[in-house]
C-alpha cells in the first residue's frame, strides 16, 4: 500500500535548461492518506527523465517483465524502497534470494512499498500467530499478502477484537484459499453472528470450527442472516453453537433440502424435527441421498413405517453414520433369521439401538461367543433378546457377570434360564449385582436359588427399594415373605393404609 505522497516527497531531478519544466509544473504533495493511482502518476514518472540507476549487484540474474523493470528502475530514487533492504527483510522471514526475485516478478508493488509498511505488516502477521516457516510459505504462495490493503483491517480485527485467539491454522487455511477481496466485511459478519445470538464467549470457538472461507468470506451478510432465520424454526443459533460447521453449507442447495427431508419422514412435524436436530445437529452434514438410503433400508428391508423410523432416529440419530451394507443390512438380516417380525425388530432397535452401530469384530462377535458358550442357540428369539441386553454393556462386564453367577454356584444352564426370564441381568454392572446377591444371602437370609424364580430382584435399586421395603415388611411379616410381592407391588399400594375406624380426637 503505497501512497503518492510517499513516492514523491522528494522532487524529481531537474535543471534550469531542461525542457521538462516548460511541459508541466509539479503538483503539490498529496495528503498523507492519499492512495497511489498509477494512471495519475506514471506519466509524470516517464517525463521526469530519472537517471538510469547502476546495476544492483543483489539482482545479478533477475529477469523481470516490463512493469517490474520500470518499478525497479525507480529504486535508485530515495523515495522508493531499497531493494537490498527488501531482500534482507524477506530473508529474515525465511524467504531466500531466489524466492524473493520470483515475488518481485509476481508482485512488483513490493518494490514500491515503504519498508516501514512491510515491517508493520509482518509484525501483524506475527502477532496473530503466523510466523517462521508458515508465514514464509504463505507469502511465497500469496505474494500480495504484504501489499494488499484489505489485509490490515482483517489482521487488526483478529488481533484486537478476537484477541488473537483464532487458531493460526485457521488463518493459514483462509489466506491460502481466499482472494484478499473476500476478507472485506469479515468483522461485520462475525458481529452479525453475535447479534443473532452466538454468545460472545463462544464466538472464537465457532470461528475455530468452521471453514472461514466458505462460512464467512464467500457468503454475504444477507446469506448468513437467512441461514440463521431458517434454522430458528428448528433450534436456531444453538444448533450453530453446537455444530459451527453448519455455517459452511449453502442454505438453498444443502441445508434446506436436508431439513425438509427429515421433516417429511417425521410426518411434517417441525417441532419433532427440531428435537431430532437438537439431539444431533451433525445429522445435517449428511446429504439427502445418504440419509434417504438409510431410511429406505429401514423401510424396505426391516419393514418399519416412517413413524417408527423417525422414532428410532430420535433414539439413535447416529444410525446415519453406520454403514448400510457392512453393518445395518447383515444385522437386520440376523434379527429376521432369529424369527423377529418387523414390529419385533422395531422394539428391539428402540431398546438396543447400538446393535446397528457397534463394531462386529471388536464388540458384537465377542458377546455372541459368550452367549453361545453358556448355552444359547444361534438364530433364536432367545438369542436375539439376550443379544439386545448384551449390546447395552461392554464385553468385559458381560464376561464378569457370567463369571459372578458361576462363582455363586449357578450353572450355565441356570444363567440361560434367568436371562430368558429377565434378559436385563446380562447388562447390569457386575459390582452392583454382587452387592445385591450378598445382601440377599447375608442380610435377608435367603437362598441364592430364589433368583432362578425371580431374577428381576437384581434389577431393583438396593438402598431405595430392596433395603427400604425389606426393613418395613420385616417388622410386620417377619422374614418369610415373597421376593416378588415385596418388590413388584407399586409404591402407592405399598404404603401402610390408615384404618377406617381411626377417629381424630381433635374433632369436637
Amino acid at each position: 500500500m503505497v501512497s503518492a505522497y510517499a513516492l514523491f516527497t522528494h522532487p524529481f531531478p531537474t535543471s534550469s535548461s531542461s525542457s521538462v519544466d516548460s511541459l508541466f509544473s509539479y503538483p503539490p504533495p498529496p495528503p498523507s492518506n492519499a492512495t497511489f493511482r498509477s494512471h495519475e502518476w506514471f506519466p509524470l514518472l516517464k517525463l521526469a527523465k530519472t537517471p538510469k540507476p547502476e546495476p544492483n549487484p543483489l539482482l545479478p540474474q533477475l529477469r523481470l517483465g516490463p512493469n517490474a523493470q520500470f518499478l525497479l528502475q525507480c529504486s535508485s530514487n530515495p523515495v522508493t524502497a531499497d531493494i537490498g533492504t527488501v531482500f534482507s527483510l524477506l530473508q529474515a522471514v525465511g524467504i531466500d534470494e531466489k524466492e524473493t526475485k520470483v515475488l518481485l516478478e509476481k508482485n512488483p508493488a513490493l518494490a514500491l512499498t515503504c519498508l516501514d509498511s512491510l515491517r508493520a505488516r509482518i509484525e501483524c502477521f506475527n502477532s496473530v500467530g503466523l510466523d517462521g516457516l508458515v508465514l514464509s510459505n504463505l507469502i511465497t504462495k500469496c505474494p500480495n499478502l504484504l501489499t494488499a490493503e484489505e489485509i490490515d483491517p482483517f489482521l487488526s480485527f483478529v488481533r484486537h477484537d478476537m484477541e488473537a485467539k483464532i487458531e493460526p491454522g485457521q488463518l493459514r487455511r483462509l489466506f491460502r484459499a481466499a482472494d484478499v477481496r473476500f476478507l472485506v466485511g469479515f468483522g461485520y459478519k462475525v458481529g452479525l453472528l453475535v447479534r443473532r445470538g452466538v454468545p460472545e464467549e463462544k464466538i472464537v470457538d465457532v470461528l475455530n470450527k468452521v471453514n472461514l472461507y466458505k462460512a464467512l468470506c464467500l457468503k454475504s451478510a444477507e446469506e448468513i442472516d437467512r441461514t440463521i432465520t431458517f434454522l430458528n424454526r428448528f433450534g436456531g443459533i444453538d444448533l450453530i453453537v453446537r455444530r459451527p460447521s453448519l455455517l459452511n453449507y449453502d442454505l438453498e442447495t444443502q441445508l434446506a433440502p436436508r431439513v425438509e427431508f427429515l421433516t417429511e419422514v417425521s410426518g411434517g412435524d417441525e417441532n419433532a424435527t427440531g428435537v431430532l436436530l437438537g439431539k444431533l445437529p451433525a445429522i445435517l452434514s449428511y446429504t439427502v441421498d445418504h440419509t434417504k438410503g438409510h431410511v429406505e433400508l429401514l423401510r424396505s428391508f426391516a419393514g418399519l413405517s416412517d413413524e417408527q423410523i423417525f422414532k428410532f432416529l430420535l433414539v439413535f440419530p447416529n444410525v446415519v453414520s453406520a454403514s448400510r451394507e457392512r453393518k445395518m443390512r447383515p444385522r437386520i438380516k440376523f434379527l429376521k433369521e432369529c424369527g423377529l417380525s418387523s414390529n419385533d425388530i422395531y422394539k428391539f432397535l428402540i431398546k438396543a439401538p447400538l446393535f446397528l452401530g457397534l463394531s462386529f469384530e471388536d464388540n458384537i462377535a465377542y458377546k455372541l461367543v459368550f452367549l453361545v458358550k453358556i448355552g444359547y442357540r444361534y438364530r433364536t428369539r432367545d438369542m436375539a433378546a439376550a443379544m439386545g441386553s448384551a449390546t447395552r454393556t461392554s464385553s468385559d462386564n458381560l464376561q464378569r457377570v457370567i463369571e459372578l453367577f458361576l462363582i455363586y454356584g449357578f450353572s450355565c444352564a441356570d444363567i440361560v434360564v434367568m436371562s430368558r426370564r429377565h434378559p436385563q441381568i446380562l447388562q447390569y454392572s457386575h459390582s452392583a449385582l454382587e452387592k445385591k446377591m450378598e445382601y440377599l444371602i447375608n442380610d435377608m437370609g435367603r437362598e441364592i436359588e430364589e433368583l432362578l424364580a425371580f431374577p428381576a430382584f437384581l434389577g431393583y435399586k438396593l438402598d431405595d427399594r430392596i433395603k427400604a421395603r425389606y426393613e418395613v415388611k420385616r417388622k410386620i411379616l417377619g422374614e418369610g415373605m415373597s421376593l416378588n410381592k415385596l418388590l413388584t407391588v407399586s409404591s402407592e399400594s405399598f404404603k401402610p393404609k390408615t384404618p377406617a375406624y381411626v377417629i381424630d380426637l381433635n374433632v369436637e
